[in-house]
């Protein structure tokens, strides 16, 4: 089983498929990766050798930040965002959307289910006649 940037890739699936469970790469990016690597990315995970599963790693680390370091970089500029009293980072802290949707009917993702108005409760008065 190959392990690149502390995630187990999935052995079955194909290599360009594989490397899209690592935070950071997608589709495009792991075929280009691949080619760098000098490795076909139509092969299997499982069909690696340790040769190829070392040089997609040192691939992977030269071209940037991937997991845990990318991860941390947004959550910091998340963070800037809310200490600066940003828009964004208002609407971050207030879990709303943040870029520019529509909050009147949609948005129900970002807000969490709907809150229903609390029926009004009747009010007993003195005996019926």
């Amino acid at each position: 089983m190959a392990r690149i940037a502390g995630i187990d890739l999935p052995p079955q699936k194909r290599l360009w498929v594989g490397l899209t469970a690592i935070y950071g790469i997608g589709q495009e990016r792991a075929r280009k990766l691949a080619n760098q690597a000098g490795v076909d990315f139509n092969k299997k995970i499982r069909d690696l050798t340790e040769d190829e599963t070392n040089r997609l790693r040192q691939e992977i680390e030269k071209e940037g930040r991937v997991e845990g370091d990318l991860r941390k970089e947004i959550q910091m500029n998340i963070r800037r965002l809310i200490e600066i009293q940003a828009y964004r980072g208002v609407r971050h802290r207030r879990n709303l959307p943040v870029r520019g949707q529509r909050t009147h009917t949609n948005a129900r993702t970002r807000k969490g289910p709907r809150r229903g108005a609390v029926a009004a409760k009747k009010k007993v008065t003195g005996k019926k006649g």
